[in-house]
C-alpha cells in the first residue's frame, strides 16, 4: 500500500515539490443525493475510501512545519437516493452510483502564533469516472405513461453520464501526528443525467471521516 501511494503521487505530482510529501490513507461517511431529478426524493447515506499524498509548497525548514500542501486524492465513493416519481404512491424508485474520483486540493494550516495550527481547510476540484450504475424502478415508467405522463418528466429512464467534476471542500482538526479528522462537502457542476433537460442534475454530499498517515518521504 506504501508503495502504490508512493508511486502515485510521484508520478502525477512529483515534479511540483518532492522536498517533503506525507502520505495516506482516508474515508468517509456521508448523506448525498442526486439533485434536481426524480421528483420527491430522499438522499442515501454512502462512502468514501482512497488514498491521498500532502505535497509542501512552502519550506520545510522545520520538521512538519509547512502550512501550504498540494494534496491529490484517489478514492472510491458511493452516492445516490429513493424517489418517487408519483408521491402518491409509496413504491420508490431506487438509484445507487460508484465512482471513481480524483479531488486535487489546496491544504492550508491555520497559524497559531506564527507556526503551523491544527486547523485546516482544503478546496479545489473533483473529477469523477461512474465504475457501477443501479438502478430499480420497478414499473414506474409503464406506470407514468398509464397515467398519461411522459416518464422522462421526472428523471425515469435516465441514464448517468460515464464523466463528472465538481468541486470539494474540507474543513479538519489535526489529531496527532497520524489522525485527522474533517467534515467535507462536494457539489458536482457537472450534469450526472446529460438528456434530461427539465433542470440541471448533480451529485451533493455533506460528510465525515478520518485520514490516517502511514509515512512521508523527504
Amino acid at each position: 500500500m506504501r508503495k502504490l501511494i508512493v508511486i502515485y503521487s510521484l508520478l502525477v505530482f512529483g515534479p511540483i515539490n518532492a522536498q517533503f510529501i506525507k502520505y495516506g490513507v482516508t474515508g468517509s461517511l456521508h448523506r448525498g443525493s442526486i439533485a434536481g431529478i426524480h421528483n420527491a426524493s430522499k438522499a442515501n447515506f454512502g462512502g468514501s475510501v482512497g488514498v491521498f499524498a500532502d505535497f509542501s509548497i512552502v519550506p520545510n525548514d522545520i520538521y512538519d512545519s509547512a502550512w501550504l500542501y498540494l494534496t491529490p486524492q484517489l478514492e472510491v465513493y458511493t452516492i445516490g437516493e429513493r424517489a418517487s416519481w408519483n408521491e402518491d404512491d409509496n413504491n420508490r424508485q431506487k438509484y445507487n452510483n460508484t465512482y471513481i474520483a480524483v479531488p486535487i486540493y489546496l491544504k492550508y494550516f491555520m497559524k497559531n502564533n506564527g507556526y503551523k495550527g491544527d486547523i485546516y481547510f482544503m478546496v479545489g476540484p473533483k473529477f469523477e469516472f461512474l465504475v457501477s450504475e443501479k438502478i430499480e424502478e420497478g414499473d414506474a415508467v409503464n406506470k407514468a405513461i398509464a397515467a398519461g405522463y411522459d416518464p422522462s418528466k421526472f428523471g425515469l429512464g435516465q441514464k448517468a453520464d460515464s464523466f463528472g467534476y465538481g468541486v470539494s471542500a474540507k474543513v479538519g482538526v489535526k489529531v496527532d501526528n497520524k489522525w485527522d479528522v474533517f467534515v467535507r462537502f462536494d457539489r458536482g457542476l457537472s450534469k450526472v443525467y446529460p438528456d434530461y433537460k427539465a433542470h440541471p442534475s448533480y451529485n451533493r454530499f455533506l460528510a465525515i471521516g478520518l485520514s490516517y498517515y502511514i509515512g512521508e518521504t523527504n
